[in-house]
């Protein structure tokens, strides 16, 4: 009961902050939520901005309401089917900007976090932050030995306020999933655990000297894309120092023109690297607007900020790579077959009005010049038409359309006239030649039969345990089951013939194997 009332008073709250930048309609989605906009339109002071498109009205507000709400702004970017396309793109430009705290507190939280005296760690520290966003703020320093690093520290009592407005949103989330069962196949509540885990892996910097480390260990032989190296020896749970990078924002095009870089040359660099992120890697940044991403006088491109980091598994990858190439080919009962063999798409939904639904989706866009095509805007209408067929959320995809939808946006500001897809074909060529042609698919198979091998003497002895419990304690039938039993023995000769020759077929490979 307590928790009803808090949260309700805070929803009002909440409310009213949204109707002074008119951006109610979020409200549509909470029981009662009209009831409570008419109040909060008749109580609040409305300030303006009615002219701004829905989604940067709700970015403003979000802003306002503090640090979770700009992180859950950041989350429902990724969610087009739960918002809408237009409202998901304007929210992934969400500023994560707040005022700074003082140096001093900063200076304060660095000697306690990694244990030593600030000025044995440091001996230059600029008091100006470079960056000060919902979580921490980025100050430059340089080390005894010499070297120009970056710190981030976590704000102060930052834990404390993000656990009382996650609280909020989880009582919102449940109440919607209870009242609304419709919109229960959108998991409202598995997007603020999503939300909880993010934010949870962003306040330990540990975890994001990991990413970094991870990341930079990928790219290590690719010298068009740096990532700076964590100095461990000064990060802890809330301090990470890392190597200072230095060049220009990757969106200040008149700054790369005085600089010389070729333009086209250097959207092709970032979107080979942003492909080998997802497709050979599985391991991409999430986070990828251009704050993060700097150009040196070499035009080499230099990456920051691995707070928000997003994993793609390789079956994923296989199922993403044929959807793409299946869209591209205007093969569309492909692209249907694999939201059924995933599990995308429940196996009782009809196979050809999903194919329909493709076709409806793939023939637009398509049909538009090779520079408007637009990959991210695909997956996302692709995921808004899916309710009709109980299609379910699938998190790693919705970030993985949200951060396309970010390098698209990136990509027709360096090169207007260039689709970062097609500059960067070959690989994907490459890749699918690798991974989805016949010989690929046949070592497919090999290593899932190895596997499989491998886990039969467990599955034989499993069975043999049973076998015994069966023995000893006996084994009662319903009447029913003893009647199609004796019934169908032409089913069961069927089984005993398709089991002989699944043993058959594991025989030969395990022949195979021992033969290699």
């Amino acid at each position: 009961m307590i928790r009803f009332v808090r949260n309700s008073f805070r929803l009002i709250t909440m409310a009213r902050t949204l109707a002074r930048h008119d951006a109610l309609f979020p409200l549509d989605l909470v029981p009662g939520g009209k009831i409570l906009a008419v109040l909060a339109r008749l109580t609040a002071p409305f300030s303006g901005g009615s002219t701004l498109p829905p989604g940067r009205r709700l970015a403003r507000a979000l802003e306002e309401l503090g640090p979770a709400f700009i992180k859950l702004g950041q989350t429902l970017a990724t969610r087009a089917d739960l918002i809408g396309d237009d409202v998901a793109a304007d929210l992934s430009s969400l500023q994560d900007r707040l005022p700074p705290f003082p140096a001093s507190i900063a200076k304060r939280l660095i000697s306690t976090q990694l244990g030593a005296p600030f000025d044995n760690l440091f001996v230059e520290f600029d008091e100006t932050p470079v960056a000060a966003a919902s979580i921490a703020q980025v100050h430059f320093a340089k080390t005894p030995d010499g070297r120009e690093v970056a710190i981030k520290v976590l704000r102060p009592d930052i834990a404390v306020r993000f656990a009382r407005d996650l609280d909020l949103f989880y009582w919102a989330a449940e109440l919607v999933e209870w009242t609304q069962p419709r919109l229960r196949r959108l998991k409202p509540v598995e997007t603020i655990k999503t939300l909880e885990d993010s934010v949870k892996l962003e306040m330990d910097f540990r975890f994001e000297a990991a990413a970094a480390s991870e990341f930079r260990e990928n790219f290590k032989d690719d010298p068009t894309y740096y990532i700076p190296e964590i100095d461990w020896e000064r990060t802890a749970q809330h301090v990470l120092t890392m190597e200072r990078v230095k060049g220009v924002r990757i969106d200040n095009v008149e700054a790369l023109e005085q600089m010389g870089i070729n333009r086209t040359e250097l959207l092709a660099k970032a979107a080979a690297a942003f492909f080998q992120q997802i497709f050979r890697d599985g391991f991409f940044h999430a986070d990828m607007h251009p704050g993060n991403l700097f150009v040196d006088e070499t035009g080499r491109v230099s990456v920051v900020d691995f707070g928000i980091m997003g994993r793609v598994d390789r079956q994923t990858r296989l199922y993403l790579a044929e959807m793409l190439l299946g869209f591209l080919t205007r093969d569309y009962r492909r692209v249907a077959e694999i939201h059924f063999e995933a599990g995308y798409v429940p196996r009782d939904q009809s196979l050809e009005n999903f194919q329909q639904v493709c076709r409806s989706i793939g023939e637009p866009i398509l049909g538009k010049e090779l520079a408007d095509i637009s990959v991210g805007r695909l997956l996302g209408q692709l995921f808004q038409v899916t309710e009709t067929f109980g299609m379910e959320t699938q998190p790693q995809l919705l970030m993985l359309q949200k951060t396309m939808i970010v390098a698209e946006g990136l990509s027709r500001i360096l090169s207007p006239n260039e689709n970062m897809w097609n500059l960067s074909r070959p690989l994907i060529e490459d890749w699918m030649r690798d991974n989805l042609g016949p010989e690929a698919k046949i070592a497919e198979a090999t290593r899932q039969a190895g596997s499989m091998l491998r886990r039969l003497p467990r599955v034989i002895e499993a069975a043999e345990r049973a076998s015994g419990v069966l023995t000893e304690h006996g084994l009662k039938l319903h009447p029913e089951t003893v009647a199609a039993m004796l019934g169908g023995r032409a089913a069961g000769r069927s089984i005993f013939k398709n089991g002989v020759l699944l043993w058959v077929a594991i025989l030969a490979l395990t022949v195979a194997v021992v033969l290699k």
